[in-house]
């Protein structure tokens, strides 16, 4: 059997953070579980030995706690082989009418943030870890396919998070040996979901056939929905397969609902192509 991986987990209080750190020391591997308050899991530490469980206080927008984490992870395990960037924060509220600093607050967490922890994994991986490499999994969404009403800015912070990491996986060297993966998980049930925070609605946008009026809604009864909800444990399964392979994804679609959100992308996609590449044709520069 191969030796128990170490993986480096944020935003491990709730939600696909918690499962996944779940999920992990129940098939034997290390985990590294940070989160703002690590009193909250007080009660789950309890259940796991020192050898394999080391809880962190981290707040992603903090840039010397994500270098302290990686260091008492280091201190602990002796390296990190998997980073799952899982952090996130959201307000939701019509684009044109969300508060500025609501959005940089989830510009702070949802990009910077894990920007800064892609950066020390990257780091660690190549000059900490003996022989080099790991996997740098970020947790996104399936929002960035299909733009959500009420979802603007956050989806924005996803899609600018996809795009440095898929520019960070370009840039490394082979020899380092380090993997990436943006995973983007349809409609999970969690905590995040309960939790999420919305800003009141504009008068402009009240009526009820509005877009934002049903998406609010939809927030409002999520069990009226007509379709379930994926299972965050069954989720969770699944990305830990993913940090088995040899040559992961750069994405991974996760949840049937994510799979047709991203087919139906591409499909629009390839649709301009088709029906407007002609009008890219002689645009060169004449000598």
């Amino acid at each position: 059997m191969s030796s128990p991986r170490v993986w480096l987990i944020t935003g491990a209080s709730t939600g696909f953070g918690l499962e996944m750190a779940r999920c992990a020391l129940a098939h034997g591997d290390k985990v590294v579980a940070t989160l703002r308050k690590p009193a909250v899991l007080a009660d789950f530490a309890a259940k796991y030995p020192a050898s394999q469980l080391l809880v962190v206080k981290l707040d992603v927008t903090n840039a010397q706690e994500i270098k302290d984490a990686f260091q008492q992870a280091k201190a602990a395990f002796g390296r990190i082989d998997v980073v799952f960037n899982n952090a996130g924060y959201i307000v939701a509220g019509e684009t044109e009418a969300l508060p500025e600093d609501a959005a940089r607050k989830m510009f702070d967490t949802n990009f910077w943030g894990a920007a800064r922890v892609s950066q020390e994994a990257v780091r660690f991986f190549r000059d900490e870890n003996s022989p080099p490499g790991g996997h740098l999994i970020q947790n996104s969404a399936s929002a960035v396919f299909t733009n959500i009403p009420l979802m603007g800015f956050y989806t924005a912070s996803k899609c600018a998070l996809e795009a440095i990491t898929d520019t960070l996986s370009k840039e490394v060297s082979p020899a380092w040996n380090i993997k990436f993966t943006s995973v983007e998980p349809g409609a999970f049930y969690t905590e995040f979901m309960n939790n999420a925070k919305s800003v009141d609605q504009p008068s402009a946008y009240a009526e009820p056939s509005n877009p934002t009026s049903i998406m609010r809604e939809i927030h409002k009864h999520p069990e009226a929905l007509p379709f379930k909800l994926n299972d965050t444990a069954k989720g969770v399964q699944k990305i830990f397969e993913l940090s088995r392979l040899s040559s992961p994804p750069p994405r991974l679609p996760l949840g049937r609902d994510a799979v047709k959100f991203l087919s139906d992308a591409a499909a629009a996609h390839v649709k301009v192509v088709e029906e407007y590449s002609s009008w890219s044709d002689d645009l060169t520069i004449k000598k």
